[in-house]
């Protein structure tokens, strides 16, 4: 497969090193203009995407908790399901704490606001180099990547960061042992969180192209999927309250996730197969 470009003056419309190249500073360049217009947009409304959004899930009204302690009681559970109290302290220790803060949430808020154009701006660089059927195959990928990550973005948000907020604000060694937390540590730590359960929820369709590619099969996720669901059970219990609906309610997400991609693998391993019999 050769990178190619149809406005290309070299023989055949095939790319250069050099033309490669400057492609892709084309799309890097207009990547990183979206991102900084999102970083505006996030820098007009900071007050109640920091007030509001992120810090959140140190209020005792967050929607989440809200939400779960409703949950136990419709369910006849008492306050099983319900969090509690947020025990923690912020602080800023450094000159410079602050806007650090503030320009990271800027900067990683653009990159959230502007992900569809940037995947779009990576998916516009690679599609030369693709075959025909490769593109059918790939048909509508910017549309189902930006849908997952967004969904895993909230998925992080409303679940991840709130169970892991509340353990540690209230996990202590020792009860003369007071939290006081930085403000960039929290900010270190959720947003990372938020961020990463987007790209996490990205797990079908990167399965999908690794079995295109014969890296991995059904067969194999099949054969490892007790020891998957056990690595989810395990850091969802490290981060959620000690009951045993809570690790569950965290790890179905994830569990859906890793069914879709055994159905997408074999869905790549019957077209392989239908292919095959047609050449044979």
């Amino acid at each position: 497969m050769k990178l190619f470009n149809r406005n290309s003056n070299s023989p055949r419309g095939e790319m250069s090193f050099v033309e490669h190249l400057d492609e892709l500073r084309s799309h890097l360049f207009r990547s990183a203009v979206a991102v900084a217009m999102g970083a505006i947009v996030v820098g007009i409304f900071h007050n109640f995407i920091v007030k509001d959004i992120l810090m959140g899930p140190t209020h005792q009204d967050f929607a989440t908790y809200r939400f779960l302690c409703h949950l136990s009681e419709r369910w006849g559970l008492g306050a099983k399901l319900c969090m509690n109290h947020i025990n923690v302290k912020m602080q800023s220790t450094a000159v410079t704490g602050q806007f650090d803060v503030f320009f990271n949430i800027i900067l990683i808020g653009g990159f959230i606001v502007a992900f569809p154009y940037v995947f779009w701006q990576f998916w516009k660089f690679t599609k030369p180099a693709l075959t025909p059927k490769e593109l059918r195959n790939t048909r509508g990928v910017i549309f189902w990547v930006s849908l997952l990550f967004f969904i895993g973005v909230l998925f992080g948000y409303f679940l991840i960061a709130p169970y892991t907020i509340n353990f540690f604000s209230n996990f202590e060694i020792d009860e003369n042992i007071q939290n006081i937390w930085t403000v960039t540590s929290y900010f270190n730590t959720i947003v990372p969180l938020i961020l990463g359960a987007g790209l996490a929820f990205q797990l079908p369709l990167v399965m999908y192209f690794l079995a295109k590619i014969g890296i991995v099969s059904a067969a194999y996720l099949r054969r490892v999927r007790k020891y998957a669901i056990l690595i989810m059970l395990i850091v969802a219990s490290m981060i959620t309250p000690p009951d045993m609906l809570s690790p569950i309610v965290c790890t179905l997400p994830l569990m859906l996730l890793y069914e879709i991609s055994i159905l997408l693998c074999v869905k790549v391993e019957r077209e392989e197969k239908k292919e095959a019999e047609e050449w044979s």
